[in-house]
């Protein structure tokens, strides 16, 4: 024992090691008396106390834990315990990183480490280190390895250093392109977050008017919700904590639970899922102006680097967002004359002396089909060298050679093959180039042509008015004449009489099918909407055209596939469509020709056709025969007269119902198709079977009473007439007020009411009709365009019993209807 002492006090005097060493009772330890000690540890031991450099030795089957002054700053809070006790339990935290280096040691080979992380546990809290160090094995005499010795040196304040500084770099180089204050916020939030693997983090910045912060843009893990747009008391949080953040203190706390200052206020903090949390505020000229938050969800002890790291990114990201703002300023006053040019509804384009495109604003780029990349800074013959050789291109060459302005309008193909057509105005700038405007006037042009085509139409269809009106007229004079001589028998004077009664007939009804088409076409006719069946249709309108097709021979087929299938419309105008195309189809016929009408059903429409073996149609007319006055160019001897109206009263009338009509013909001579298509009635086939037309059919012998409340009147009015061809009593309303009045005043059984409603809305109204008890046992069913599941939640919420979405299902609300009062 003496000789080990004296070796260790050899060196460098007396020591916090050789003090344990010597006060040590080292016979109970696995090492034995410091006397029985083989001179290979003796030396070993002296080695490392009297080195200055932080070193430790273990050694025999335990590896016993010996080491020097220097190491003791490596220990912390584990020094003096670890003084002669196990290496394994001295370092027990990390044993799973040093343990297999010690092993490796063990069997003679020596390891170096640089930098290496260890999470260690020596001052009561787990704490991340970086050690360069390296292990060596110790030999006996006999050249056994019996233990190891390690020379190390703490690193971790580099190594946060240097981590701090890459950092740093990375968030300049990442704000460095963006644009605004938000994606600042957004992008240095995600990588502080990220480098510290915290769980959220919020920039707030303070509205000292109202005591509170605005979170404009956050980050947190996927767990968690974001709180970007949120408004904060921050008074909310503790008053300690908005003491302490007004004075400008950084405020970290391992445990809102657990912490004095935040335990009461732990419930606003568990909203924001913050358990550990650390605020850094931001004060300038004596006011918090804002402040940088991170929480994690579970206890965290903050440490000086993620302190100091926090606090520099605060300090950053105050910089980087009042430097944004301070951009977007600029850029806003810098765009002020971009934004005049990009809101004009012409095209801009500013062309210097040596035809490079300067500026073009975003009308332009998008008549002209071009990126800014494609035409800003390169010459305009290749940026458009189809337009070289047209008007415009001369009219350019002109204006830049001349100097005077110029205008031109051309048409130029488009990439998908469209033709388009363009205004072009260029006036020559002061710096010796061009200033152009340019306007898309193809809809213009098209115009243009439509009221040409028009115009020839109308003049068409005046001449042959004029041919109309004079060909009965001339029997009516000549009738007229006859009965002004006086000397006309009785049969004679009927016979006139006769004449001019049939012409006056003819003319009244070219004057009520001008009427008719003129009431349409503008929108005049209100249809009368009822369950209408195809037998009805197709035998009405055949009967309004027999004696027509009896004077002239002709064979009529009828093929009813589907005879009871049944649409919502008007009856008289359907049978009107139907006549009109019929009439048309034996008008068009030789005599003794065969004409067919047919009616069938698809899932969705009623499909009515007329098909004839008349002189038929060039494909080009089939395209234009609805349209108005187009009759001449099918018939030009007038054989047969009319006006050439009823196929413009046929499209019209068809439509109005939501169907569509088409024409087809293999050409001249060779007949005509004529198809309707409608959309089929929502109801059961039950619901019309067996109940005379133009009579409801009846639900039961008490039918439902009904109220149907929608601010649409067509809508309203519409389902009012299903319901009551389903057979019950409805009452429909408008207004919601007067809507209540009327159910407090004759309360129906269900009332079926839009959500959507002006000045009180549908679920105000029927959280009143619930309020009232002459109306609380209303079934109340909401029939709503609004869908989603918040939607009928709140619907559900104010009183209704069923929410619906338009278009309603049929089957659906029957089901409704018929489960009241069971």
């Amino acid at each position: 024992m003496a000789d080990i002492l004296s070796t260790t006090a050899g060196v460098g005097g007396d020591s916090e090691a050789r003090r344990l060493l010597r006060e040590r009772d080292w016979s109970a330890t696995p090492l034995g008396p410091p006397e029985t000690w083989p001179p290979e540890l003796a030396t070993a031991v002296s080695m490392v106390v009297s080195s200055t450099f932080p070193m430790f030795l273990a050694w025999g089957s335990g590896l016993t834990f010996l080491y020097n002054d220097a190491y003791i700053a490596v220990l912390g809070d584990k020094h003096p315990a670890a003084f002669g006790a196990p290496f394994h339990e001295v370092w027990w935290e990390i044993w799973h990183d040093l343990g297999p280096i010690a092993d490796r040691a063990l069997s003679n080979k020596s390891a170096y480490f640089e930098d290496m992380p260890l999470l260690m546990e020596r001052k009561g809290y787990s704490e991340q280190t970086f050690f360069t160090f390296s292990y060596s094995p110790l030999h006996d005499g006999r050249g056994q390895v019996q233990g190891m010795y390690c020379t190390c040196i703490e690193t971790t304040g580099r190594v946060q250093a240097e981590r701090r500084a890459a950092f740093e770099l990375a968030v300049a180089d990442a704000l460095r392109p963006l644009k605004t204050s938000a994606d600042v916020i957004r992008i240095a939030s995600a990588l502080l977050g990220q480098e510290l693997k915290v769980d959220r983090v919020v920039y707030g910045e303070i509205d000292a008017a109202h005591g509170s912060f605005v979170v404009e843009r956050d980050w947190q893990r996927s767990s968690l919700s974001s709180l970007a747009g949120s408004r904060y008391a921050f008074d909310v949080f503790g008053p300690e904590v908005a003491r302490a953040g007004r004075a400008g203190e950084v405020i970290a706390i391992a445990d809102v639970a657990a912490d004095s200052r935040t335990a009461a206020f732990r419930d606003a903090y568990a909203a924001l899922g913050a358990v550990g949390t650390m605020l850094v505020p931001l004060v300038k000229a004596g006011q918090l102006v804002a402040f940088l938050a991170l929480a994690c969800e579970r206890s965290h002890r903050w440490s000086d680097f993620e302190i100091a790291l926090a606090r520099s990114m605060a300090e950053r990201l105050w910089t980087a967002v009042d430097l944004a703002r301070a951009h977007a300023a600029l850029r806003a006053e810098r765009d002020h004359s971009q934004t005049i040019f990009d809101t004009i509804a012409e095209g801009f384009v500013l062309i210097d002396r040596d035809w490079t495109v300067l500026q073009m604003n975003a009308e332009g780029l998008r008549l002209s089909q071009r990126t800014a990349e494609q035409a800003i800074g390169r010459n305009h013959w290749d940026v458009w060298p189809e337009s070289y050789d047209t008007e415009s291109g001369r009219n350019y060459r002109r204006v830049m050679r001349e100097r005077v302005a110029g205008t031109a309008e051309y048409c130029h193909l488009q990439p998908d093959g469209s033709a388009r057509w363009s205004e072009v105005r260029a006036y020559p700038s002061r710096d010796g180039g061009l200033v152009c405007f340019f306007l898309d006037i193809t809809e213009r042009k098209l115009a243009e042509e439509k009221l040409r085509a028009a115009d020839q139409r109308k003049d068409e269809f005046l001449a042959m008015l004029a041919h109309e009106l004079r060909n009965p007229l001339a029997p009516i004079s000549a009738a007229a004449d006859l009965l002004k001589i006086g000397r006309l028998d009785e049969a004679r004077v009927r016979q006139s009489s006769a004449i001019i009664g049939r012409q006056v007939r003819h003319m009244t009804s070219l004057v009520d099918d001008l009427l008719d088409v003129s009431r349409v076409t503008r929108g005049l006719v209100t249809l009368a909407r009822a369950p209408v069946a195809a037998r009805t249709i197709v035998d009405e309108a055949i009967e309004q055209v027999r004696p027509m097709f009896e004077a002239r021979r002709q064979r009529l087929v009828v093929d009813l596939a589907d005879p009871d299938a049944t649409v919502m419309g008007d009856r008289p105008r359907l049978v009107q469509v139907l006549a009109n195309l019929l009439n048309n189809a034996s008008k068009y016929s030789p005599e003794g020709r065969r004409i067919e009408v047919g009616a069938r059903a698809t899932d969705t429409q009623l499909l009515l056709g007329v098909r004839d073996e008349g002189i038929g149609m060039e494909a080009a007319l089939t395209a234009h025969v609805f349209d108005l006055f187009t009759q001449a160019q099918r018939s030009s001897d007038r054989s047969q007269g009319g006006l050439g109206l009823g196929l413009a009263l046929v499209k019209n009338l068809v439509e109005l119902h939501g169907g569509t009509v088409a024409c087809s013909s293999a050409g001249l001579g060779q007949g005509s198709r004529f198809d309707v298509a409608l959309p089929l009635a929502e109801m059961t086939k039950e619901a019309v079977d067996g109940v005379p037309e133009g009579d409801p059919p009846m639900a039961g012998p008490a039918p439902l009473r009904l109220l149907v409340v929608d601010d649409n009147v067509d809508a309203a009015a519409t389902l009012g007439m299903l319901l009551e061809a389903c057979g019950y009593a409805v009452e429909v309303e408008n207004d919601s007020r007067n809507a209540l009045a009327r159910a407090l005043a004759a309360p129906p059984q269900a009332g079926l009411l839009d959500i959507g409603l002006p000045d009180m809305d549908g679920n105000e109204l029927a959280r009143r009709l619930r309020a009232d008890p002459a109306t609380r046992d209303m079934v109340l069913v909401a029939v709503t365009g609004y869908g989603q599941e918040q939607d009928r939640k709140a619907a559900l919420e104010a009183g209704f019993d069923h929410h619906l979405v338009k278009p309603v299902d049929m089957e659906k609300l029957s089901a409704v209807l018929a489960g009241i009062g069971r």
